[in-house]
């Protein structure tokens, strides 16, 4: 692998890719589908964004990859997009304390990419309208 210092391309890559995690409200709906697969209904109550911010913020996820949806029936369930997208929250909760530790940080780059498939426990009817 390049590192970033020997590539302009892959530094704006980077750069590019952090912006979308550079906005505390979608960083708090990462950090939320850490702990699986939820509704937009559930996200809002775990999180207190409320809308039309949640869904703008779902979107911007949505188009850069970040999240993958899912429908079932007429309500639609949100989940990070993949092992990558996992790591990253993971190392940023670790990294993005007031006292990083070390050990801490290592434990979350090290730890199994996928959570045990949990259904949020919220209600799971549709609390807005589908996002395009």
């Amino acid at each position: 692998m390049t590192a970033i210092f020997e590539s302009r391309d892959r530094a704006d890559a980077a750069t590019e890719k952090l912006k979308i995690f550079a906005q505390p409200q979608r960083l708090m709906i990462l950090s939320y589908l850490l702990r699986g697969e939820s509704s937009v209904s559930d996200i809002d109550v775990a999180t207190g964004i409320g809308q039309p911010a949640l869904s703008q913020q779902l979107a911007a996820l949505r188009q850069a990859d970040v999240v993958k949806t899912r429908r079932a029936g007429k309500q639609i369930w949100y989940d990070l997009a993949d092992d990558a997208a996992r790591l990253c929250v993971r190392t940023m909760e670790a990294l993005l304390t007031d006292q990083p530790d070390p050990q801490q940080v290592s434990q979350a780059v090290a730890a199994p990419a996928s959570p045990g498939k949990k259904r949020a426990t919220g209600s799971g009817t549709a609390g807005f309208a589908k996002i395009l």
